[in-house]
């Protein structure tokens, strides 16, 4: 188990900005025990720093661009999977909020920034669960936007926002002690490592898997697959400047910006595109094969 990387944050805490470093630092400094370039941003006075002002500011774009799909989703009252999407933008509206104080480098309490660590970790853990479930909801195994199908959705969305949160409040708070070993280098939280780094993206793989079968053998159709190839891509971008550019930005701009900044334009422009490919499938006019059923 020595010899295995798994389950470990020490690396990635050392080359990037994520919440859950903020977690298993065992000091108040967001650096923690990892040598690696440290975001600074813009010095403020008393020695403090904002130090991720471009995610801050994305972050209240991403607040008011999820509002107003929000509204525009309410408009589309006959679309398949309204209320089913408006949850996971929903949870995408708590990410948003709650980076701003994780990640963002905004000068907070040692405490709240645990806590909107700890939500934030929840809060992606549930979004992109309740995303894998909008990809089940074209194929009709229930009725959209039913009583049941909207409290399964926001049901299980909730079991995985306070399960995950509470492991990761208990982990930056050490309610139990349980896993205080997080702390230790190099940083091991595997039940967090499953829950917050790998079941997100295989509920993001599974999400892309079911809506291309739709899409392309329900529909008949290529055109929506613009915006769902893009979304995918914008995604992965993101995820590239974050886990591997991070470190070369950070050292190339003295600590002033890092990857995560590219992280959260990515993942708004993904959203958006994953949005707009609802949308597109929901439309009224699309060309139906004769007994193909479609939602």
């Amino acid at each position: 188990m020595g010899s295995t990387k798994f389950g470990n944050f020490d690396e990635f805490c050392r080359d990037t900005t994520l919440p859950i470093c903020n977690l298993v630092s065992p000091t108040d400094d967001q650096s923690g025990p990892w040598l690696g370039c440290e975001l600074r941003g813009i010095p403020l006075p008393d020695g403090r720093f904002l130090g991720n002002l471009g995610s801050i500011l994305l972050c209240g774009a991403a607040i008011a661009v999820t509002a107003l799909l929000l509204l525009r989703s309410e408009r589309k009252r006959a679309a398949v999977g309204r209320r089913e999407m408006q949850a996971f933008l929903l949870g995408y509206l708590i990410i948003s909020i709650c980076e701003i104080f994780s990640i963002g480098g905004f000068p907070l309490d040692s405490r709240a920034r645990l806590a909107f660590s700890a939500v934030h970790i929840g809060a992606i853990s549930a979004t992109t669960w309740m995303l894998f479930l909008n990809g089940i909801v074209g194929y009709q195994l229930m009725d959209d936007g039913t009583p049941l199908s909207i409290g399964l959705t926001l049901g299980s969305g909730l079991v995985f926002l306070l399960g995950v949160g509470y492991i990761a409040l208990d982990t930056g708070f050490q309610f139990t002690g349980f896993w205080n070993s997080s702390y230790e280098l190099p940083n091991r939280n595997i039940a967090l490592y499953v829950l917050y780094l790998l079941l997100p993206l295989l509920w993001l793989v599974l999400y892309l898997a079911l809506e291309t079968v739709l899409v392309l053998r329900v529909l008949g159709e290529t055109r929506p697959m613009i915006y769902l190839a893009s979304a995918a891509v914008a995604f992965a971008v993101g995820q590239i400047f974050n886990f591997v550019v991070s470190p070369y930005i950070c050292n190339g701009t003295t600590g002033r910006i890092d990857g995560s900044l590219f992280q959260t334009l990515f993942t708004l422009v993904s959203v958006v595109l994953v949005w707009l490919f609802w949308s597109s499938i929901t439309e009224d006019d699309w060309p139906m094969d004769q007994g193909t059923p479609y939602p």
